[in-house]
Parts: structure tokens; sequence; C-alpha cells
């Protein structure tokens, strides 16, 4: 069994599965790995075109970049 998926991959080294969504299936699109991670339906469907959040979301970089560096720290080293 897995011990990470998701945006964290699976730690495997095959970079063929990292879009493994909850229900086990690999997605081959960033969308629609995006959205089988939904947390509710308030969330919109994500459609196939390039995200651009900084753009949508004017003011949340600094949010976004303390969030992500998270993923950079010593949790996941």
């Amino acid at each position: 069994a897995w011990q990470v998926r998701g945006l964290c991959g699976t730690y495997n080294w095959n970079q063929r599965d990292e879009f493994t969504t909850p229900a086990g299936d690999v997605e081959t699109g960033v969308a629609a790995f995006a959205n089988k991670y939904r947390a509710s339906g308030d969330c919109p469907v994500l459609g196939p075109f390039p995200l651009e959040p900084c753009g949508a979301f004017a003011g949340r970089r600094e949010l976004a970049e303390a969030a992500c560096a998270v993923l950079h720290g010593p949790a996941f080293q």
C-alpha cells in the first residue's frame, strides 16, 4: 500500500503513476487529476486549459508561496 499519493506522488521512483487518483486510476492530464481531488462541490471543475492561478487570484501569491514552502521543508526531505 502507498504511504503517500496525490500531489505528493507515490514516492516509488516511477513518474508514470504520479497522477494516481483516490480511486487508484492514473490520470494523464493536470486538470483531470486535480478534479479528482476537489474537496467539495463549491470548488469549480477545472477545464483542460493551462492554469494561471496568480492572474486569477491577484494578491494571493504570498499565501501560495508560504503554503508551498512546506513542500520544500524538512517534512518532505
